[in-house]
């Protein structure tokens, strides 16, 4: 019983329901064609949440590759107001981190669509309220991290013979900016997979009984045939 009614509420959470008119084959196709509209939704879902979650993890981890290999001060050599600078993988690692986050941001805006464009029955259900807070708190954490990454590759790229800044300065990357586009980078894909299934769930506050209003017979109200009463027992008096 439990099961039958879970598969009702899968069914209706997809727009997905059967007839209650017509023959019991024509039921029994449509409710197979509405499980296996279900099961492709739910595979769909599964298969998309897991390539994105791949590109987090692989952005993340080439974040904290690049910190480990940017350049250091003890690396820099500095040589009559020149700045020698060695070579150093970061600024690949970190455009190719930015890049997967990028990628793993447009596929999750693209398939789940924009929180402000979605029709909600109620906005006050606690699925439109958790992805309304991980849509918004995704891009914050996706700008930050895109940002960190993009000027920690930038300031990589130097290598060879550079100018002393004002004279004395030579320029690195600080300690920390590739692990904090790393942590964030994470963050931001961790709540857009948040905000992706939210969406998906059904927008109904109620769940479905498909048994709702079985026990009630239609049938014609009952009326009373009149009665024929002679017009003279109005017109009778009491004699005394």
């Amino acid at each position: 019983m439990e099961g039958k009614m879970v598969n009702a509420y899968l069914l209706h959470s997809y727009n997905c329901t059967v007839p209650r008119l017509g023959t019991p084959q024509g039921k029994q196709r449509q409710q197979l064609h509405c499980r296996r509209r279900a099961i492709e939704m739910e595979k769909n879902v599964v298969m998309i949440c897991s390539f994105v979650g791949f590109l987090g993890l692989l952005s993340s981890a080439l974040g904290f590759a690049a910190e480990a290999t940017r350049i250091k001060v003890s690396d820099v050599q500095t040589t009559l107001g020149q700045c020698s600078y060695p070579k150093s993988p970061a600024l690949a690692l970190g455009l190719i981190a930015a890049t997967a986050l990028m990628i793993a941001q447009a596929i999750i805006n693209s398939v789940a669509g924009c929180i402000c464009c979605k029709k909600y029955p109620n906005p006050s259900n606690t699925n439109w309220t958790i992805g309304l807070i991980s849509f918004i708190t995704s891009w914050i954490t996706f700008i930050i991290a895109f940002v960190l990454l993009l000027s920690g590759a930038a300031l990589n790229d130097q290598w060879g013979q550079e100018r002393m800044y004002f004279g004395e300065y030579c320029y690195v990357v600080k300690a920390g900016v590739f692990t904090g586009g790393a942590i964030l980078s994470l963050a931001s894909v961790s709540l857009s997979i948040v905000y992706y299934v939210s969406a998906s769930l059904p927008k109904t506050t109620q769940p479905w009984n498909p048994q709702q209003n079985q026990g009630i017979v239609m049938d014609q109200p009952q009326v009373q045939n009149p009665v024929f009463v002679h017009e003279d027992t109005y017109n009778r008096q009491q004699f005394p």
